[in-house]
């Protein structure tokens, strides 16, 4: 019954293709000459090479990336020379999946929207074979209220009741929706590059949420019912549903839980400790927003998101647990990381691959004492 995405980890075939073209930058500032002009390739160059000597120091099936990759101020981090938002939405993949670390990434859009065919086959022809990447599912099928106003952010503030007037959502994990706007066009035009298929449950808060009986009833038909060619990850909003009856349900159905890092929700660890690793075939690890913090504040202070302002170590060793827990395990683990969690996601995900290599290795060497 297990939904598995499979195991393909990073190979040495791969660090060669992302080190033969230049293309990301790490270390000069933006706007700086090194990250423009002439020396961006060396600069880049400089980067790829950091970036593979740690890579290749991970267990085999991790795959780091972040929630998305449009980001103009990661000129020196990801990219070589100054682009906009759009030319990064629209032709950036290529340059972000040539950085050994990034071998993963979310595709956030389509939470709002269904991703057209076209969208889907430019992308596709943007990324190496074997790169697979994060979709969240539509927010009309995973949202359990609709509202007038456009769905909230990927990490937006409040909860549904506070946004506006929020009606029960009829299409509230319905199966056909599911298939005709989410799994069609992944397994027609993107099966490829389809990793776990993120489903985001946003927050709705005590007055309007499905008491648990009844929301636990409608997951486990939901689940049972979802195609087996794709992989799906829930990642839960309201830490009332996180509970051993919903690790049971995501266990008889091979589905993730997705162990976030968002600031309604226990931490990584602690989630952890009440749906294991071992309760999946694979894992999934979002960092968003600390604990207790404001998406729109976060990202006013951290804009323009080109260096780790507020690191979390306590996180990042819970990262580093999962994990290695799952290549011990040996399952794939896709880790995706936000601006908001510290600053800079591609520094964040620098930093979480040395923890995870570091750990990987003490572990290593204790099984062997």
């Amino acid at each position: 019954m297990s939904r598995s995405p499979g195991r393909r980890g990073a190979t040495s075939a791969q660090l060669s293709l992302f080190g033969e073209a230049p293309g990301p930058a790490a270390g000069a500032a933006p706007g700086s000459p090194a990250a423009d002009g002439a020396g961006a390739a060396d600069v880049m160059a400089a980067v790829y090479e950091d970036a593979a000597r740690v890579a290749a120091r991970l267990p085999t099936g991790v795959h780091l990336g972040t929630s998305s990759w449009s980001f103009p101020g990661w000129q020196g981090l990801v990219y070589a020379r100054q682009q906009s938002t759009e030319e990064l939405a629209r032709d950036g993949l290529a340059e972000y999946a040539r950085h050994p670390l990034l071998t993963t990434v979310g595709v956030d859009r389509s939470f709002y929207a269904p991703i057209p065919d076209s969208d889907f086959l430019r992308y596709k022809a943007q990324l190496p074979d074997g790169f697979r990447c994060v979709c969240k599912a539509l927010h009309a099928v995973v949202s359990q209220v609709q509202q007038r106003s456009q769905p909230p952010s990927d990490e937006g503030e409040g909860s549904a009741a506070s946004r506006g007037r929020p009606e029960p959502n009829p299409d509230f994990l319905s199966v056909p929706l599911f298939l005709s706007r989410v799994a069609a066009p992944l397994l027609s035009v993107f099966r490829a590059h389809a990793g776990p298929v993120l489903l985001e449950l946003p927050p709705v808060g005590p007055s309007y949420r499905l008491p648990p009986r009844e929301f636990f009833d409608r997951l486990d038909a939901f689940l049972g019912a979802l195609p087996r060619e794709l992989a799906c990850a829930v990642e839960l909003r309201e830490r009332a549903y996180l509970t051993g009856e919903y690790r049971e349900i995501l266990g008889a159905r091979g589905v993730a839980h997705t162990y976030s890092y968002w600031r309604n929700m226990p931490l990584p660890g602690a989630q952890a400790e009440v749906v294991p690793v071992s309760n999946a075939p694979f894992a999934v690890v979002r960092l968003l927003l600390k604990p207790g913090r404001r998406y729109e504040a976060e990202q006013r202070r951290f804009h323009p998101f080109d260096k780790v302002v507020e690191p979390d170590p306590a996180m990042r060793e819970d990262v580093a647990r999962i994990v290695c827990e799952a290549a011990a395990l040996g399952v794939e683990s896709f880790v995706l990381v936000n601006n908001k969690a510290e600053g800079s996601a591609p520094l964040t995900v620098r930093a979480i691959a040395e923890e995870v290599a570091e750990a990987w290795q003490g572990r290593a060497a204790g099984a062997t004492a």
